[in-house]
This record gives C-alpha cells, structure tokens and sequence, in this order.
C-alpha cells in the first residue's frame, strides 16, 4: 500500500559500513507487509554474499533462478536487480542434508502456498550457514524468525515448547523424522551443551 510517509528499507544499520552498492538500498514509498520484509531481508544478506564473492544469489537463497528473478521483480525496481550479478546464477545443486530440511519444512508448510514453499528452500539452504538462523536470514532478531516459523509452518512451529534454538529445533525434528540422534545426552536437562541448545540467540 502506498504510505504519504518515505521510508528506507534498512534491516540493520550495521550494514551501512559493510558494503558500498547495499547502502544505496532503494527508497520505497509503501508498507511492508511481514513477509515482503522478510524477503527483503534474505535478499540483502544475500548481495553482501555476491558483494564479497562468498556465493552467487541463487547459492546464497537457494532459490531458482526464475523463482529469485520474480522475487527481485516484486520487491526491487528493475536498476537495483544487476547488483545481484544476474550472469553468474545457475540453480544451485542441493545436498542430502538441504533436500532433508526441505521436505522436513514443506511436510508442515501451509498447504497449496507458493510463499511457504519459498521459505522452505530459503531456510534450509541458510540453515547450512554458521551463525543463528535469524542473522544468516538476516532479520532483525530471533522474534521475526519465531513469526515467520509460525505463520508459514504452524505445526513444525508449534512443536518447539521449550524455546529451543530454532536451528537445534530444526535439526533436532530432522533427526526424530529420519529415526536417528546425533545427541547421546539422556535428557536436555543433564546435558553438559545445554547452554547450546536453549541459550541467548542475541
């Protein structure tokens, strides 16, 4: 919806120090619905990846190139798009553990939606990464992630009762569902990493 009021999309002001072409992030005369904020913030982690040729932005969403390209179309204007170095995408291969945390997602996504499945692809191709799962998507804090869980897959959501970490929680689920453990601790409660699993994402 068009807003009288100019904002500047700007998920974290950390970023404005960290790249040259990012700082110039397009001035948008409208409202931000939750998931276009998301995208919009997956996307600018993604161009600090291209910027400092960590990954091309099919590699770093996980995402098609046709499936990225009408991301880019909806949210950016069409001079913004080259930044993400269009020549250099091909859809990136998938390994066993991405495919597992893709059909672990969309086994709870919302049925018959195309945003839900999007998310599943950009969240398991971003799980990979080292850090918390909200910073590698780029959010601003483990709050919208718990939002974005909760709206596109409720019942994978919902199962997460003791606040674990989102990343644990997931590979936590992907073990249950593929009948193995990679954790010999008998209870979380006598768990000597148990700061790991349930501790401070901040």
């Amino acid at each position: 919806m068009i807003r009288g009021t100019q904002i500047c999309y700007q998920p974290s002001e950390r970023r404005h120090s960290q790249s040259s072409s990012t700082s110039g992030w397009p001035r948008r005369d409208f409202e931000w619905d939750f998931d276009e904020h998301v995208l919009a913030c997956v996307l600018w982690r993604a161009l600090e990846e291209v910027e400092a040729g960590e990954a091309t932005a099919t590699e770093a969403t996980g995402l098609s190139r046709a499936e990225l390209l009408d991301i880019l179309s909806c949210i950016l204007p069409t001079s913004f798009i080259h930044g993400f170095c269009m020549e250099e995408w091909n859809d990136a291969e998938q390994g066993m553990e991405e495919q597992l945390l893709r059909r672990l997602l969309l086994k709870d996504a919302r049925p018959a939606d195309p945003k839900s499945a999007r998310f599943a692809k950009i969240i398991a191709r971003r799980a990979l990464r080292d850090g918390h799962l909200w910073q590698e998507l780029g959010l601003v804090d483990r709050s919208e992630l718990s939002r974005l869980l909760a709206t596109h897959f409720p019942r994978l959501a919902a199962g997460n009762t003791n606040n674990m970490k989102w990343k644990k929680y997931l590979y936590h689920k992907l073990c249950e569902a593929e009948g193995f453990s990679l954790c010999v601790a008998p209870s979380c409660q006598e768990c000597n990493e148990f700061k790991s699993c349930f501790g401070s994402e901040e």
